[in-house]
């Protein structure tokens, strides 16, 4: 399968398109064949610390690999098909349209992901595209979780968004 692959630190340049193997599934995931991903912030800094402050550089290179990174495939957000399921599985089943995050995993800028079915995966809602879904999961979970935990907003409440400028804007 093809995959967007990094194997140094660095600006946008050191992202390449290279011929790696295809994830078989364990028994607990999904193979996903997908469709769309986002190129977020996030991936920015797993490739270049980009937006790290500079007393935490050394901390994330502890996190993602000191002298390179450990997961060649950066990449968090994706939408697609799934394809197969491992022996375990039983929320999803083979042609299901999902879409999801998975910030441990990586690996979204390839052909084909593994993701473990009771990951932040769901189905993928008929009216939006391949490419719309891969839009919402960072932006829409990071939103969901200042508006329920620090916002502490209630059903039934109303919610002003002003600008929406971004993905998390």
């Amino acid at each position: 399968m093809k995959a967007i692959v990094y194997t140094e630190y660095g600006a946008p340049e050191v992202l390449q398109l290279k011929e790696v193997e295809k994830p078989s599934p364990n028994a607990n995931e999904v193979l996903i064949k997908i469709y769309a991903t986002a190129a977020t912030s996030s991936d920015a800094n797993a490739r270049g610390f980009v937006f790290v402050p500079r007393g935490f550089k050394l901390l994330s290179r502890m996190v993602f690999g000191i002298r390179r990174p450990r997961k060649e495939i950066i990449g968090l957000d994706l939408a697609g098909e799934i394809e197969s399921v491992g022996t375990e599985v039983s929320l999803f089943e083979k042609g299901d349209q999902v879409f999801g995050i998975d910030g441990s995993g990586l690996g979204a800028y390839a052909e084909y992901v593994c993701r473990p079915e009771d990951g932040a995966l769901a189905m993928k809602p008929a009216n939006l595209s391949f490419e719309e879904a891969a839009a919402v999961p960072n932006g829409g979970l990071t939103a969901l979780f200042f508006l329920r935990e620090k916002g502490k907003i209630q059903s039934g409440q109303k919610v002003l968004i002003n600008g929406a400028s971004g993905m998390i804007g």
